[in-house]
């Protein structure tokens, strides 16, 4: 099996700012970037999915600071980038179709939020027949309220969303243990 295609959700600037809360995986973006270098150095596929929002006002609207690329985590010009107006990533963006016409047959999935567009994008790509890997201190969850209004920290959401993919839609692993996948 071929090594599979790194999918990097919108590690946007705006998901470094104060305003975006409380979040766990602080070492995330470091351990985001030695996957990048790792893909990099083996000239594996990667995607760079960015969120551009509809709404204006929001942080991920066009033009704003907030919606570029986290510096260290920038696309080279030889790299794929999706831009997606909605959490899961394949939807109205081409990704299946561009993974497929390259013989793609799986995705590591890493970035934000895990309960939002990294579940939404793995749940999809499960669903399409990809192996799909989630890896759980490469993806970043924020505190949230839940339905009955208490507030979950975010390793509790973090956790939550893990477990809601974990054997059905995708495998949860560690950073270390992906080293056993490539």
């Amino acid at each position: 099996m071929s090594t599979p295609a790194l999918i990097i959700i919108d590690m946007q600037r705006c998901m470094r700012e104060p305003s975006a809360g409380p979040r766990n995986n602080p070492e995330a973006e470091q351990v985001i970037a030695a996957t990048l270098r790792t893909w990099r150095d083996a000239k594996a596929t990667i995607v760079h999915v960015r969120h551009i929002s509809r709404t204006p006002g929001s942080p991920f609207w066009p033009g704003q600071f907030g919606v570029e690329f986290q510096e260290e985590l920038r696309p080279l010009d030889t790299e794929h980038v999706v831009e997606k107006n909605v959490p899961d990533a394949f939807i109205n963006s081409g990704l299946e179709r561009w993974l497929r016409v390259r013989g793609i047959e799986s995705v590591v999935i890493v970035g934000v939020s895990t309960n939002n567009s990294v579940e939404a994008t793995a749940r999809t790509a499960g669903n399409l027949g990809f192996k799909t890997y989630v890896i759980s201190d490469a993806t970043i969850a924020f505190e949230k309220s839940d339905y009955n209004g208490v507030m979950r920290n975010a390793e509790e959401v973090h956790a939550m969303a893990l477990a809601n993919l974990n054997g059905e839609y995708a495998t949860v692993i560690t950073s270390t243990e992906l080293r056993n996948v490539l």
